[in-house]
């Protein structure tokens, strides 16, 4: 791993900590200045650590966080449309993000082991859905968009029940959870109302798991580095 990561990582840091600050004293407009830097940063980290962007998944992580950025950006605004487009932002991230991890640990699934996950991630997301109280024009892009959660939740779960090196999987799966976390705080506060806390709390979430798919994605790429020496 190049040592060069270590400056974005730190600028990452600095700025994530203004952010969350900013967020628990309620200074919105600091935390909205701060918030458009945050995935330009773990983006910068992820290709300075990894040495470039030669590997495939590295550019799949970095397109799919860059697509966060977008997302944030948009989310800034308080407008339906604005908040649509970024929702449709982060959907097209987790694509992306599906496509780099589950690519590998989807491979060779038997049809019913299919059925029985997306069966399963249904009734989460129903679950989750009626609990928050999600209803009329929302209730289908909530539902689309929680879906995809689901299939990256079970892109790190698949991996950690089928992989022999288990730690990146891990350390996926734990960063799908906490972003499922996170944009539930963002669908409670949507139906339930703002509130101080909430919005130190999604940012928290949503860092860290930005954070660890990005780890996630870099132990893998290191992994088959090491296996094609």
């Amino acid at each position: 791993m190049k040592k060069s990561w270590i400056i974005p990582a730190v600028a990452l840091v600095i700025a994530a900590l203004v952010n969350f600050v900013a967020r628990a004293t309620g200074n919105a407009p600091v935390a909205a200045m701060v918030k458009p830097a945050l995935l330009p940063l773990i983006a910068l980290t992820t290709v300075a650590a990894a040495g470039g962007m030669e590997s495939r998944t590295v550019r799949l992580l970095v397109i799919a966080q860059l697509l966060g950025c977008a997302g944030d950006i948009f989310l800034i605004s308080s407008d339906l449309i604005a908040f649509a487009i970024g929702l449709v932002c982060f959907l097209v991230g987790h694509v992306f993000y599906c496509i780099n991890f589950g690519g590998r640990s989807w491979n060779g699934l038997k049809p019913v082991q299919w059925v029985i996950a997306v069966i399963v991630m249904a009734l989460a997301v129903a679950g989750l859905l009626a609990a928050i109280g999600v209803k009329g024009t929302f209730l289908v892009p909530f539902a689309v968009y929680g879906m995809m959660l689901m299939f990256l939740i079970w892109s790190g779960l698949a991996g950690v029940l089928r992989e022999k090196n288990k730690a990146p999987w891990v350390i996926i799966t734990v960063g799908a959870v906490l972003f499922a976390f996170s944009d539930s705080l963002i669908a409670v506060q949507q139906f339930g109302g703002a509130s101080t806390t909430l919005e130190f709390l999604v940012m928290v979430t949503y860092v860290s798991a930005q954070c660890l798919l990005a780890w996630g994605g870099l132990k893998i790429h290191f992994s088959h580095a090491n296996h094609n020496l």
